[in-house]
């Protein structure tokens, strides 16, 4: 599909990791003025979300084992894609793959922009990434993913995996077909 006009998305939550109390994941999204902009739009009982607390801005891995939000961006054909990590604390990771699954040299640029901020049961991450992290192409492929932690009622902490299109029996957001997303060529 291609990116609509309102750049308005809805993830869905995979049905093998139900949420406890986050109700929708939308996201918004726009490639302007050498920026891909990606707003995350958080819906239910935050209370429950556990969030990083916030950090220095860097560079960090293993993001996806507590909340965060994912772009994963493809040149349209290409087997090759990169992978993006936002933390609400700040903290981002980028990687590259030649194919499913299969590292290559992770991408180099400037340090994305990743902004949180609550107001009542609605949470926004903002993330601002330079098109410079893009693979190199005309129109891209895009995948948007979140992954929720909330908090159990007996306190333990269990992950929720939303997307714009889940394709596999257990949450998978490297698989290209869920990639359903086409962005215009920059302008």
């Amino acid at each position: 599909m291609r990116l609509p006009a309102a750049g308005l998305l809805s993830l869905r939550c995979h049905p093998a990791t139900p949420a406890l109390g986050l109700r929708t994941v939308c996201a918004r999204v726009a490639l302007a003025d050498g920026l891909l902009r990606i707003a995350f739009h958080l819906r239910g009982e935050l209370s429950r979300l556990r969030v990083p607390a916030a950090t220095t801005p860097a560079r960090a891995d293993d993001l996806w084992r507590h909340t965060c939000g994912e772009a994963f961006v493809a040149a349209e054909g290409d087997a090759a894609y990169r992978e993006f990590n936002f933390s609400p604390s700040g903290a981002w990771a980028a990687y590259a793959f030649a194919g499913y699954r299969q590292p290559a040299q992770p991408p180099d640029g400037p340090a994305p922009a990743v902004a949180w901020r609550v107001a009542g049961d609605e949470g926004v991450l903002d993330v601002a990434l330079a098109a410079a992290w893009l693979p190199a192409g005309g129109a891209r492929e895009l995948a948007l993913t979140l992954v929720a932690e909330e908090v159990g009622s007996d306190g333990s902490p269990q992950l929720s995996y939303w997307a714009l299109r889940h394709t596999a029996e257990r949450p998978d957001f490297h698989r290209r077909d869920s990639f359903a997303v086409t962005l215009p060529a920059l302008p």
